[in-house]
């Protein structure tokens, strides 16, 4: 969310809310949004989470529709699966490979199955950027945000995905990625 204000030029007050050790929201992030999970973004008397939902909102309430791919576009098909694929099939299947790890597995799909959720939602990102720079295809758009693959991938070997590579060279010289990056 804070490299789309970034992008966007949007003004923001980043705040962070430390977690317990068994990863729960504090009370006072809790008293934002009773589900306790992040991002959530306030606007006003507005309190909005999922990720989806701010990116859409902020995009159409204050970008004026930029980074957004409209439905007479030829790319409005990519643009939505790929918006959607984000947390519909590639976080679910990044957070598979973290709970399998933190229970003692290997993170991998299972024998004779073929590979994991994730191994195959990063092949299928990996080939689409073979045939386009972008997610939704020539322009970046806030399906590219929501792919955010800077930051899913950044513990990951990528060395048998060259177009995820070049493409995540081009994310970083953007300019409202560096500055997004510094808050790390």
């Amino acid at each position: 969310i804070v490299w789309l204000c970034e992008e966007l030029g949007l003004p923001y007050e980043l705040r962070s809310y430390a977690r317990d050790p068994s990863g729960a929201a504090p009370p006072e992030y809790k008293a934002l949004h009773p589900f306790g999970t992040a991002p959530v973004i306030e606007d006003g008397s507005l309190v909005l989470g999922e990720s989806g939902a701010i990116v859409e909102y902020l995009c159409m309430r204050h970008g004026g529709g930029r980074l957004v791919v409209t439905p007479e576009h030829a790319d409005y098909p990519d643009y939505l699966f790929w918006f959607h694929f984000a947390n519909g099939s590639m976080v679910p299947g990044f957070m598979i490979d973290y709970m399998t790890a933190a229970a003692g597995g290997t993170g991998a799909g299972a024998p004779n199955q073929g590979p994991s959720r994730s191994e195959r939602a990063i092949a299928l990102a990996d080939a689409r950027l073979g045939q386009v720079p972008y997610f939704a295809g020539s322009s970046f758009t806030a399906a590219d945000i929501m792919m955010c693959l800077p930051r899913f991938c950044e513990t990951r070997d990528l060395s048998g995905c060259p177009n995820i590579t070049a493409y995540l060279e081009r994310i970083g010289e953007r300019p409202a990625w560096q500055r997004t990056a510094q808050l790390r």
